[in-house]
C-alpha cells in the first residue's frame, strides 16, 4: 500500500530512508517494507546531509517568533476591547450598572479566566464539540476553527486577568472617592487583592515565565490563592457593612442576596474541584537514562502524557527537563500526589476530523501514544523522532509502536539515521497522507518549524510544547 509515496524532497530529508517501525520503508514496493534499520551501517556515509544549522537561543523563539496575530493573541484583544468598552461606558455615564458594581466585572473576569483553566470546564466543553461536530459533513474551516479556539483558550485566560486589574482599580478608586461609605478594612484587602493580582499577572509575562519558570508556577499558584481568601474576606466585609451605622452586621442573608458572592463561590468551586480528587498513589520509576523516566502505577491520573494499554494499568513517560522531571530520574521515589481528574487536551479534539497527522519530538511521543491506544474515529499517522529510541525510552514504547499498522507509523531515530528535516518531512507525509489537520508535540523550535512549514503548505496545523 503506497500511503506515503516519497518525492525527491522527502528523499533528502530522510537521507534517502525513511525509518518505519524501527525498520526502513521502500514505499515503492511493498515487499521491501521491512527492513531494520540496525542493519543499515551504511546510513552513516550519508551523515553528511544532516548538518545541523546554528541552534536559535530557546527564549528567542518563544518570545520572537510567535507572529502578532495569533488566535491567543486575538483572544486576548477581544476580550480588552470588550472590557474597555464597557469600562468606558461606565466611566462616562452611560452604563450605570458597570460603574455601581465595578467589583462584581472585576470578580466576573476573575471567574472567566478560572475556567478557561478549569479541568473540569475543559471536559465538560470538548465532549459535546466533539460529538456534534465531529461528523464527516461538517465543514473542515469550522472545525480547524473550534479547534484553534479552543487550543488558544489562554488568550481569554490572559485577557481576563488583565481586565479584571482594570476593574479592581476603578473600583478602588470610586470608593476612596466615597470615602464616608466604606470602611479602612474594605480598602486594605482590596488593595492587597490588587497587589496580589498584579504580582501573578507580572509573574506570567512571558520573559518571567520562561527565564524563571518555578518562580511563575508557585507566584501563580500561591499569590493567586492568597488572593482567593482575601476575596472572601472581601466579599463579606463589603455586603456585611453598613455605611450609616458605620457598623458590620454579619448575617447570611446579605451575601445570598449579593451577585459578587455567587460569582466568588463558583470562582471557588472551579478552582478547588481538581485538588479533592488528589490521592497518593504507589508508583514504579525506572530510568534507562538521563533523558527520560517511565512511571508505572494504578489507575488513570495525569492529565498530560498517559499511557494506557488496560483498564488499570497505566504508564507515563516524563521527560527529564525540569527540576520535578529530572529528579524522578536522579531519586525515583515509591509514591507519588496526583490528581485522578482527567484533563482533555488537543489530542482529544483528533477526534473531529478523518484524517490527522500527529507529529512528536523526543518525549513528546505521550501525547499521542495515549490516543493512538484508544478507540478513535479519525485515521491517524504517526511520525516520531527521536535520539536513541530503545536507550532513551526502553523497550515498553518500541513494542507498542510496532502493534501499529506498518504504514500508519514513521519512526525515525537520529542516533541511527541522522538529524531529518522534520518540517518537510512532515509536510510531505501529511501531503501523501491528505490529512485534514496536522499536530505537532515537540520543543518550541520544533513546534515553530514545523507549524510555519504547514502554514505555508496550506495545512491546519496545531502545536503543543513538549519535551
Amino acid at each position: 500500500m503506497d500511503v506515503f509515496p516519497l518525492s525527491n524532497a522527502l528523499e533528502r530529508s530522510l537521507s534517502r530512508r525513511s525509518s518505519s517501525h524501527f525498520c526502513d520503508l521502500d514505499f515503492a514496493d511493498e515487499a521491501d517494507k521491512l527492513e531494520c534499520l540496525e542493519e543499515k551501517a551504511n546510513i552513516w556515509r550519508n551523515k553528511s546531509l544532516f548538518r545541523k544549522k546554528p541552534k536559535e537561543s530557546r527564549l528567542s523563539i518563544i518570545l520572537l517568533d510567535q507572529g502578532l496575530f495569533t488566535v491567543y493573541k486575538r483572544l486576548l484583544l477581544v476580550c480588552l476591547a470588550l472590557n474597555i468598552a464597557a469600562f468606558v461606558f461606565a466611566a462616562t455615564g452611560y452604563f450605570p450598572y458597570a460603574k455601581c458594581n465595578a467589583t462584581l466585572f472585576s470578580i466576573g473576569n476573575i471567574l472567566a479566566l478560572s475556567l478557561c483553566r478549569s479541568e473540569a470546564f475543559l471536559l465538560v466543553v470538548f465532549w459535546p464539540v466533539v460529538k456534534l461536530l465531529g461528523k464527516p459533513w461538517v465543514p473542515l474551516p469550522l472545525k480547524t476553527a473550534i479547534t484553534s479556539f479552543l487550543q488558544s483558550l489562554g488568550g481569554v485566560h490572559s485577557g481576563c486577568g488583565i481586565s479584571s486589574i482594570a476593574w479592581l482599580v476603578y473600583a478602588l478608586v470610586l470608593t476612596i472617592k466615597d470615602r464616608d461609605n466604606t470602611s479602612v478594612e474594605i480598602l486594605v484587602v482590596a488593595s492587597t487583592i490588587l497587589s496580589l493580582l498584579c504580582i501573578t499577572s507580572l509573574a506570567a509575562f512571558p520573559l518571567v515565565r520562561h527565564l524563571h519558570h518555578n518562580v511563575f508556577e508557585r507566584t501563580h499558584r500561591f499569590a493567586a490563592w492568597t488572593a482567593l481568601v482575601l476575596l472572601w474576606a472581601f466579599i463579606v466585609l463589603k455586603n456585611c457593612y453598613n455605611p450609616t451605622l458605620q457598623a458590620y452586621d454579619f448575617r447570611v442573608s446579605k451575601l445570598q442576596k449579593s451577585q459578587d458572592f455567587w460569582f466568588t463561590l463558583a470562582i471557588t468551586m472551579i478552582i478547588i474541584l481538581p485538588w479533592v480528587t488528589v490521592r497518593k498513589v504507589a508508583v514504579k520509576v525506572t530510568a534507562s537514562s538521563n533523558h527520560a523516566s517511565i512511571i508505572k502505577f494504578e489507575g488513570g491520573w495525569h492529565a498530560f502524557g498517559i499511557i494506557s494499554d488496560g483498564e488499570n494499568g497505566h504508564m507515563m513517560l516524563a521527560g527529564a527537563v525540569g527540576d520535578f522531571t529530572k529528579s524522578l530520574v536522579s531519586k525515583p521515589p515509591s509514591h507519588l500526589w496526583v490528581r485522578k481528574l482527567h484533563f482533555a487536551g488537543l489530542p482529544y479534539l483528533t477526534n473531529l476530523y478523518q484524517r490527522v497527522l500527529l507529529v512528536a519530538t523526543g518525549s513528546g511521543i505521550c501525547v499521542f501514544l495515549s490516543f493512538l491506544l484508544q478507540p478513535s474515529s479519525a485515521k491517524v499517522c504517526l511520525l516520531w523522532v527521536a535520539k536513541g529510541i530503545e536507550q532513551n525510552f526502553r523497550k515498553e514504547i518500541k513494542q507498542m509502536m510496532s502493534g501499529f499498522p506498518i504504514e500508519m507509523v514513521i519512526v525515525h531515530d537520529t542516533a541511527i539515521c541522522g538529524r531529518p528535516n522534520v518540517a518537510k518531512m512532515s509536510v510531505e507525509i501529511a501531503q501523501s497522507w491528505k490529512a485534514e489537520v496536522v499536530i505537532v508535540a515537540s520543543n518550541p523550535q520544533g513546534s515553530r518549524d514545523v507549524v510555519g512549514a504547514c502554514k505555508a503548505a496550506g495545512l491546519p496545523v496545531g502545536p503543543i510544547w513538549d519535551s
